[in-house]
């Protein structure tokens, strides 16, 4: 077989000629297409937000040291803190300082944690038709743990050993709910209580407390 070049010689070969080859071209599935451009969108958008946590840098109001229910906050119960991020939170800003100064505890706040708006009241805990009272209780007449203001207690009398010695009905029982307000505890190991009770029951708890018929029961925490 014979094969003319570009120089016009004729040169023999004998193998025959292979055809050229046909590179057959890959084809993109548009599904793997799409999911790999959201993918990177994706990614894009998860390094911006992770940017602009880092950069929404603002100061917010912390507790500095322990307040109790119903106090009334001060300059020193609080601290400038500064929190990047914050998301799900809703710390109070430090440009309000001098707002929340006028308000309350409405819970008892703990040092190291950001103070929030739902944390305060402008409520006294003396309210609408109560009286605070004292009680001088001994050791044994409360519990054993500390109160606290806010705490929520039962005042129950107990029964009249005089009565009982008498041959009377020794009587006893009787419930009054009351909020603490204060407690003190005296050189003489007694635990003074100030109380939050309603008007109509003042009479009825005095005259126990000076009878030392009286018991103090903690039903709820503050």
């Amino acid at each position: 077989m014979s094969v003319a070049t570009r120089n016009g010689t004729v040169v023999d070969v004998d193998a025959p000629v292979a055809p050229p080859r046909v590179v057959r071209q890959r084809r993109v599935r548009p599904g793997l297409l799409g999911l790999a451009v959201l993918l990177i969108a994706l990614g894009g958008l998860g390094a911006a937000f992770a940017v602009t946590s880092v950069r929404s840098t603002g100061s917010y109001l912390a507790v500095a040291r322990p307040v109790e229910v119903g106090q009334q906050l001060s300059a020193d119960d609080l601290v400038t803190v500064r929190v990047s991020g914050g998301q799900g939170l809703q710390p109070v800003p430090s440009r309000r300082l001098k707002e929340v100064l006028d308000l309350r505890a409405a819970v008892r706040l703990v040092p190291g944690t950001l103070l929030s708006t739902s944390q305060l009241t402008d409520a006294p805990l003396l309210g609408p038709g109560q009286q605070q009272i004292s009680l001088g209780l001994k050791p044994s007449q409360v519990p054993a743990r500390t109160l606290h203001p806010g705490d929520k207690v039962l005042l129950i009398s107990t029964p009249d050993s005089r009565a009982s010695a008498e041959g009377g009905a020794r009587g006893g029982g009787t419930r009054f709910q009351a909020t603490v307000i204060d407690t003190a505890t005296p050189e003489n190991n007694d635990v003074v209580v100030y109380l939050a009770l309603a008007v109509r029951d003042v009479p009825a708890v005095v005259v126990l407390a000076a009878d030392d018929r009286i018991a103090l029961v903690l039903t709820e925490a503050a």
